[in-house]
């Protein structure tokens, strides 16, 4: 097949098919003319892809052909076998690819936070830092309680929930600098290295953990799926593996999508154990067994569930009736 020909010969029906897509309404004859130009265009495609696979064409035509169908047919609906199948394999199945990257942040962000309680607890000059002797006391015996008390435990959990996912959502959002999610990281296990040095100075660290770990458990590991998130798509630009890196980029973006909404969820249940659990008067042990049984909940869904579903080849992305043609690549 001569290609510049073929283009040549072609491209009015393919400019025409776009004019047509562009309009907001069309006349009846118009929509049988634009039938006509789709069926004819998807012919175009096979034959490219058989005689003459230029890979940057195929992409626009795939796309072209992307959207007249969804003019000709309809956008998708959703349904209850979308939720099920979202909640059931896509969402899981997202999650659990993320789980060592989601481990290895929560790694870092102990050794971070640890060593910087450490280097305050052994450094005078490094804790007169953090405030005068008289701000660390009113904090560790006043603010660091009272934050949990302060609002109603409806809105204090609306504006952790709030606050939290906005958080997540810049972590994985801006994931693909690579700096980013490090940078929330490191920010977020620095401060609460901080709180622990300032709290242990005054010998209240069994309040410390009494009052982080309810909701922190979930809380912390909801900003180390977001941050391990970001930095995958980060990696998959890296090291797109045998796919190009636009649609290494672009799989694993629409996979980064699904971890988001989960996370709105995952933040949504951990705002609600801290704004009702954490400053309730149950004892500190249950308040502790409750935020671990969400943990726990959290890793048997990503792992019983995510475990199967990768397996069968799930990734978290959309359903491949979902999703433009792609061009086939080799290693």
């Amino acid at each position: 097949m001569d290609l510049d020909a073929f283009v040549a010969l072609n491209a009015p029906r393919w400019s025409r098919l776009r004019e047509l897509l562009r309009r907001r309404r069309l006349n009846g004859a118009e929509v049988d003319e634009l039938v006509g130009h789709y069926q004819t265009t998807a012919t175009h495609l096979s034959q490219m892809r058989t005689a003459a696979p230029d890979p940057a064409l195929i992409s626009r035509l795939s796309a072209l052909l992307a959207r007249a169908r969804g003019a000709i047919t309809g956008g998708h609906e959703l349904s209850l076998d979308d939720v099920v199948r979202f909640v059931a394999i896509s969402l899981p199945a997202a999650f659990y690819r993320v789980r060592w990257w989601t481990i290895g942040a929560g790694v870092v962000f102990v050794v971070l936070g640890v060593l910087q309680a450490w280097w305050l607890l052994s450094v005078p000059e490094a804790m007169a830092e953090a405030g005068s002797p008289a701000m660390r006391e009113q904090y560790a015996e006043e603010a660091f309680a009272a934050y949990y008390s302060n609002f109603p435990a409806p809105d204090f959990a609306a504006q952790v929930w709030t606050n939290n996912a906005w958080i997540a959502a810049q972590a994985i959002g801006l994931g693909i600098t690579g700096i980013f999610p490090v940078y929330v990281l490191v920010l977020n296990a620095l401060n609460v290295g901080v709180a622990g040095a300032i709290m242990a100075e005054h010998d209240g660290l069994a309040e410390f953990f009494g009052l982080i770990l309810p909701h922190g458990l979930m809380e912390l590991t909801a900003v180390f799926i977001a941050v391990g998130t970001g930095l995958k798509l980060f990696w998959s630009w890296i090291d797109p593996g045998p796919r190009t890196r636009a649609r290494a980029l672009a799989e694993e973006g629409r996979a980064l999508i699904t971890v988001a909404i989960g996370l709105v969820v995952v933040l949504g249940v951990s705002g609600v154990v801290e704004g009702f659990v954490t400053p309730s008067g149950l004892p500190t042990g249950v308040k502790i067994a409750i935020g671990a049984t969400v943990l726990a909940g959290y890793w048997v869904y990503t792992v019983a569930l995510g475990r199967r579903a990768v397996r069968d080849g799930e990734t978290g992305d959309l359903r491949a009736e979902l999703i433009d043609d792609t061009v086939a690549t080799a290693a």
